[in-house]
């Protein structure tokens, strides 16, 4: 029997600009089973897997996305970026820098979605109003540091590039 036979894939994703083989894959699996899993992707976490606490938030053709929500094999002929994606050379980038910077990491667990959501909010809106950042970010849990600090590190950003 040949892999598809037995309900499995082979498929190709493009994660942080490079195309990344899925071999023998099973067409349900999650996409976040399959950055950390098949991809050795592991800034994504897995926490609550039903998409409410935003822990494995990475951005799928320009949105946002909860990843344990999403099929892998759905997100062929995508452009998904994770965390790793977003540094240059291993580098912090100034989001990272700003939320070490605040205080807005304790445990790091949460840390990297909330990384990506940035990311995204500021790619989209570059001044976005408090709101516009609690809004953006509401669908991130953070159980240690609290939002006060994280929402500094934002505003940290904000501030740094508009000087």
């Amino acid at each position: 029997m040949s892999a598809q036979e037995l309900g499995h894939e082979i498929y190709t994703l493009k994660v942080n600009g490079q195309s990344h083989p899925v071999k023998d894959a099973w067409i349900g699996e999650s996409l976040l089973y399959v950055l950390r899993e098949r991809l050795g992707l592991p800034g994504a976490k897995g926490a609550c897997e039903q998409g409410e606490c935003g822990s494995c938030t990475v951005v799928m053709d320009s949105q946002a996305v909860c990843s344990c929500l999403v099929m892998a094999a759905a997100a062929v002929d995508t452009e998904i970026l994770t965390v790793e994606g977003l540094g240059e050379n291993g580098s912090l980038t100034d989001i990272q820098q700003a939320f070490l910077a605040a205080g807005g990491v304790q445990c790091g667990f949460c840390t990297p979605g909330f990384i990506v959501a940035v990311h995204h909010l500021l790619d989209s809106n570059p001044e976005p109003s408090d709101d516009q950042i609690r809004e953006s970010l509401s669908g991130n849990i953070c159980r240690c540091t609290g939002y006060g600090r994280i929402l500094e590190a934002v505003k940290i950003v904000i501030s740094q590039r508009g000087s």
